[in-house]
């Protein structure tokens, strides 16, 4: 439109006057132009300031010789950095180091576990009552006796909370409580074998790894589970239940000591049971599960 020339002034306005007139920005008509403009060369960012004296891939090549005259495996770009600067006089940056290992993955593969890994390609829950249970511990604020524990324990077939307990300390002692509940609950003693062809699964938390709490469980019979070390969902049953005992009965409360937390506890523990619906048991709750079940064994 700036190009075209006028009827009756005979002469073209120009793109400036044709903007201000449309209120249109005369720069993004200049960007246009520019990238459509078949001569102009794209602007491509590059490394700031000045080049260093030894380009990238000259310095990758020194850090893959150092890697391979390595006697060790495993090491970091610490250790790579100090080697080149020592033995080999290149003085180079040592985040510059860990970016062109990072972009090469030539930093240490034994940041995890070492061993053959752990495949969870199973399952964890069971077909019938009473064959596994799960175990865990969180822990919560109160204004006077400041962080107490609770400890449940979650049968692994249908959700039922079989047993629960806070404590202030939460020792080896406070962990078994919850197992000695469920074992009053379910089997009526707590006498030596009465849990026999249960298992008990953990994680490798001190109170569970003790000398006290196996011996115990032991004496009870029940053969201990332990977790996959840095895999929760492998207790993931008793997780979940401690995520919805906190959603549902901690947060958002203020608790002033710990008999409130018992208290509130121990009431979600009935609550949970006789009405949270779980989607595996066909939206049931773990009572309504657990009577369905002893029916249709009476049968």
């Amino acid at each position: 439109m700036s190009r075209a020339i006028s009827v009756n002034a005979s002469k073209p306005f120009g793109l400036q006057r044709v903007c201000q007139v449309l209120g249109f920005p005369r720069s993004t008509i200049y960007a246009v132009r520019a990238r459509t403009a078949d001569n102009v060369v794209p602007i491509i960012p590059g490394r700031r300031g000045p080049k260093p004296k030894m380009p990238d891939a000259d310095l990758l090549k020194a850090i893959r010789d150092d890697l391979a005259a390595s006697p060790f495996i495993g090491e970091g770009h610490r250790k790579v950095w100090a080697r080149l600067r020592i033995l080999s006089g290149i003085r180079v940056s040592r985040t510059r180091v860990l970016r062109l290992m990072r972009e090469h993955r030539l930093l240490s593969p034994h940041r995890r576990a070492p061993g053959e890994p752990n495949l969870h390609d199973g399952r964890i829950t069971t077909d019938c009552p009473n064959e596994m249970w799960g175990t865990d511990g969180v822990r919560i604020a109160t204004v006077d006796d400041g962080m107490v524990w609770i400890f449940s324990a979650v049968d692994h077939c249908d959700g039922m909370c079989t047993g629960i307990h806070a404590a202030k300390i939460g020792d080896r002692f406070a962990a078994l409580e919850p197992i000695a509940q469920g074992l009053l609950g379910e089997f009526g003693c707590v006498a030596a074998d009465v849990g026999r062809g249960l298992s008990l699964r953990m994680d490798h938390g001190s109170q569970y790894t003790s000398d006290d709490f196996r011996e115990q469980i032991k004496f009870w019979g029940i053969a201990a589970s332990y977790a996959f070390v840095a895999e929760p969902q492998t207790n993931g049953v008793a997780e979940r239940f401690n995520r919805t005992l906190k959603e549902q009965a901690i947060h958002g409360r203020i608790f002033s000591n710990l008999e409130e937390v018992r208290t509130a506890v121990v009431a979600f523990k009935d609550r949970y049971n006789r009405d949270w619906r779980l989607e595996k048991l066909g939206f049931m709750s773990p009572l309504e599960a657990r009577q369905a079940r002893l029916m249709k064994l009476a049968a």
